[in-house]
Parts: C-alpha cells; sequence; structure tokens
C-alpha cells in the first residue's frame, strides 16, 4: 500500500514507487542479494528460484534469476578488479600463534588451476535451435533472438585460483579468474598488494609444481622468503615411479618409496637426489628405466623448491592442502551434471562466491533497502 498524490500540474504521483526503485528496474537490491545468497548453494538456477519463491515468496523463473545473478556477479567482479571492495585483512593481521621468539607475521600464497565445464559451439547452436523450435510452435511474433556468441572448442578450459591466508587459516583470500597464466600472475600481484602482502615478516609461497605456477611466482614474487613444492604431489611422483618398477602392492616398493620420502623430509636434497641416482643405476629393463628418468627430471627441474627440512625446521609448512581445498570450494557451483557454462559468466558466479569467502559480503549489500517509507 502507497499514497499516491495528484496536482494540477503535475498529475498523480506516487513517492514511494520513486523510492523503492530509485535506479529504475523492477527487482530491488534486496531481491538481488536474496537470489545471490540462494545462488551459492544451489544445484541449478531454477532449483535456487524455486527455493527462493518458497522461503521469501518472491517468484522469479529460472532464466530471469540467472540474468540477475550473473549480472550481480560481473558488477561485483569489476568492482574488485578496481579495488572498490576492501579486503578483510591486511599481512599485519596474521601473526604466528605461539610464537616463542616473539610476535611476527606470516601469510602463505598458492596458486593452481582448475578445470571448469564450458559450453562448445555446437551445443550452443543446438540451444538455439530449440529455442527456435519453441517459437514456431507458440505461432506468435516474437522478437529477434540477438546474435549467437560463439562457443568454446573443448568442454573443459582450465580456470585459475590465487589464495593467501594465514599459519591457521584464520584470514583467507581467494580471486579467480578465466584467463591465461599470464592474467593468473597478474591477478596473484594485485591481490597480494592489496592484502600488504610484503609486509609480512614471513612470505612463504607453496604450489604444486606446474612450471606455469613456478614461473608466475619467480616473476611477480621478488618479496618471497620461500617456495616450496607441495609435499603430497611430490609423494605422487615417486609412487607412480614406484608402481611402474616395482608394481601395485610390492611391500619391497612401498618401503623404498616410503624411505626415500623421509630422506626427503628429513635430509638434504643431495641426499635424496643420490638415493635416486643409485636406485636408478640397478634398474634392468627399458620401461622401468623411463620411469626413474621421468622422476629424476621432476626432481631436478624442481630442486630449489624442495627444501623441506629448511621449511620444518622454520616452522612453515610444506603442503598445499589450502589451495587445493579452495579450488574445490570456488567450483562447487560451477560443476556438476548438466551444467555447463560460458567463461565470463562462470567468472561472474565464482566471484560471488570469493566475496563471501573473503568476508566482503556485506560491503556490497551492507543494507539492501536504500530507504524506507
Amino acid at each position: 500500500m502507497r499514497r499516491w498524490w495528484h496536482g494540477p500540474q503535475l498529475g498523480s504521483v506516487a513517492p514511494a514507487d520513486a523510492i523503492l526503485d530509485r535506479d529504475g528496474v523492477t527487482i530491488t537490491p534486496g531481491v538481488v542479494e536474496m537470489a545471490c545468497r540462494e545462488n551459492l548453494s544451489a544445484t541449478s538456477f531454477v532449483r535456487a528460484a524455486a527455493a527462493l519463491q518458497r522461503t521469501a515468496q518472491v517468484k522469479l523463473s529460472g532464466e530471469r534469476l540467472r540474468q540477475v545473478v550473473e549480472a550481480a556477479g560481473r558488477r561485483v567482479l569489476k568492482a574488485q578488479q578496481d579495488d572498490a571492495i576492501a579486503v578483510a585483512w591486511h599481512a599485519e593481521d596474521c601473526v604466528v600463534p605461539n610464537d616463542a621468539i616473539g610476535e611476527k607475521t606470516r601469510v602463505y600464497t598458492g596458486c593452481d588451476g582448475v578445470m571448469v565445464p564450458i559450453i562448445t559451439d555446437a551445443e550452443k547452436i543446438k540451444r538455439r535451435d530449440q529455442v527456435k523450435a519453441k517459437r514456431r510452435r507458440r505461432g506468435k511474433k516474437c522478437k529477434p533472438l540477438p546474435p549467437r556468441r560463439r562457443g568454446s572448442d573443448r568442454s573443459w578450459k582450465e580456470f585459475k585460483v590465487a589464495f593467501f591466508y594465514s599459519e591457521e587459516a584464520k584470514h583467507q583470500h581467494v580471486a579467480f579468474t578465466h584467463g591465461n597464466h599470464i592474467a593468473a600472475g597478474k591477478l596473484l600481484r594485485r591481490e597480494a598488494d592489496r592484502l600488504r602482502f610484503q609486509k609480512a615478516d614471513q612470505r612463504v609461497g607453496l604450489v604444486d609444481g606446474a612450471t606455469w605456477i613456478r614461473e608466475q611466482m619467480q616473476l611477480h614474487f621478488a618479496e618471497l622468503d620461500g617456495l616450496g613444492l607441495d609435499f603430497y604431489h611430490l609423494s605422487e611422483n615417486v609412487h607412480r615411479a614406484r608402481r611402474k618398477v616395482f608394481g601395485e602392492q610390492s611391500p619391497e616398493g612401498k618401503a623404498w618409496a616410503d624411505e626415500l620420502m623421509h630422506v626427503f623430509k628429513h635430509h638434504s636434497y643431495a641426499t635424496a637426489w643420490e638415493k635416486i641416482i643409485q636406485w636408478r643405476a640397478a634398474l634392468r629393463g627399458k620401461g622401468k628405466r623411463e620411469a626413474a628418468d621421468r622422476l629424476l627430471k621432476f626432481v631436478s627441474t624442481r630442486k630449489e623448491m624442495i627444501r623441506y627440512p629448511e621449511f620444518r625446521e622454520r616452522g612453515w609448512q610444506i603442503g598445499s592442502g589450502p589451495t587445493e581445498s579452495q579450488c574445490k570450494l570456488c567450483t562447487k557451483r560451477l560443476k556438476g551434471y548438466g551444467r555447463r557454462w560460458d567463461r565470463p559468466n562462470a567468472t561472474a558466479v565464482a566471484a560471488l562466491d570469493t566475496l563471501d569467502r573473503n568476508g566482503q559480503w556485506r560491503q556490497v549489500w551492507s543494507n539492501a533497502r536504500y530507504a524506507t517509507t
């Protein structure tokens, strides 16, 4: 209910309408926030629309809710790129707990690639044909369809996740991009500057050893005190060689792998390297030697990153598990049966998820009602 006013010069007006719809849109900011929140945990836009109607008595079709959510995600993404949304913490806040020496700050960073299902060009053509057939069945004149956007050449594309976190992961900050490795490097640098990464007493990078990640870390993070290879990924490569040489269930192979990983963790790189060289020299058979050579190449090209005794002595972590976990969480809404995305739309939806995980949600929707009447 709202009050109407009439004047000979102005005609009839409802001031409340202008206040509630100050931007000239039909969906208020409060409804946009509710739609975005419902979408975070939904498996589809249709289910999110059904949940919104059931819980808030706001009726939107799945397609309309998709448009609302993706538009909000694009605005949030633009605001993040323009540094219009303040970060929830800075490097100075990441104090190491139970530090015997004294209060010092430590920030970890990681980066990884994650695969996201993308709409192919063939799927876009098929969807467009279905829309045209539906229009013909309705028998009504409709507006011309917009020009078709070209789809992807492959059904999966790699997106990049950049992650920063404190020692106990009390402070976390994640960012997401559908760009290539160069875009990922720039994203890392941008977010590091926003978090004042350089002001931390200790700055540690933990990655899985992919060449592009190592290169981008070295290019953009001259201030790193240490760049380490994830211990689990090294273990994966050791056990891959073990299975090829000894077999899947060989007790001898398992004992060899466990001993080698112990050497990597508690002794020097040179000691572990010499152990692998001696093992390689005793092998017979082309396949076994090739497996050993692959392990030697993996280890040698990451020599400067295999520093586990030093990391443990300084109290640093040696695993990139937090980054791996964020890769799964950031793409939880994007992956699943029947889900396909345009890359910009996927990034927009992920931006809303990162907004929530970074503790920045209330900066965008601190009070959805612009005014009261």
